[in-house]
């Protein structure tokens, strides 16, 4: 029977051990190894799954007279796969071997990975940490005017550019509300949270069964409802 190394590759972004099916069964049939602990290693340990950590020994790992997992890291353990790739090019009858996603990211992951460069950035870069909602109001601006220069030029790759700009000025405004004085403070996810219930209640006809015959009959809505909310009386 031909040897096979399962490359198990699986999202950062999720919470670990929340793997496929097919992942499972692999790792509980299998010999499992890994090159450094992670948050995966420790999910799967907790399952009862026997793994090998340490720095990969490409020679080891293909005497092995059986099916192994080699777990893959945070970043994906490309140079490991690369490598082992080469080898078994010039010597396919070694072993073979597969690719097996155990997880994807979700729509959006990436903008963990943002919400997280953004914290290091004001913890680490020195012009972030002087900065406050004041003095960052004139990069809002600016970041929005390039982005709609961009629509009117209709250069779509220049676009992509801004919004990401844009969504900075985003992040760091919402990471100094993290630093505002208990009663005052906010987070992104509140202003996420905040989002998602405004556009909720401002499209009923999506949302709550509302039925609207044209676009004009969604407009006349937002409008009322905004109205509405913003002349609401306090909160007791």
């Amino acid at each position: 029977m031909t040897r096979r190394i399962v490359l198990l590759v699986t999202s950062p972004r999720l919470p670990a051990g929340l793997l496929t099916a097919e992942a499972w069964d692999l790792v509980r049939a299998h010999p499992v190894y890994a090159g450094q602990e992670s948050d995966q290693t420790e999910a799967l340990r907790h399952a009862g799954v026997t793994l090998t950590v340490g720095p990969p020994d490409l020679d080891a790992l293909l005497a092995l007279d059986e099916t192994i997992v080699w777990l893959a890291g945070p970043t994906g353990d490309g140079d490991f796969a690369r490598t082992l790739g080469r080898k078994l090019l010039l010597k396919p009858e070694q072993a073979t071997l597969e690719l097996c996603y155990g997880s994807w990211d979700p729509p959006g992951a990436r903008l963990l990975d943002a919400v997280a460069v953004t914290d290091r950035l004001r913890a680490e870069d020195l012009w972030k940490r002087q900065q406050t909602h004041a003095s960052l109001a004139k990069y809002m601006l600016e970041e929005a005017r390039e982005a709609v220069d961009a629509i009117e030029a209709g250069d779509l790759q220049s676009l992509r550019d801004e919004l990401g700009d844009v969504l900075l000025q985003v992040l760091l405004h919402a990471r100094l509300g993290e630093e505002l004085p208990e009663g005052e403070r906010f987070s992104i996810d509140d202003v996420a949270g905040d989002f998602v219930d405004k556009m909720v209640r401002r499209n009923p006809h999506v949302f709550a069964g509302v039925t609207v015959t044209s676009v004009e009959d969604i407009v006349t809505n937002w409008n009322l409802i905004k109205h509405a909310e913003r002349n609401a009386p306090p909160a007791d």
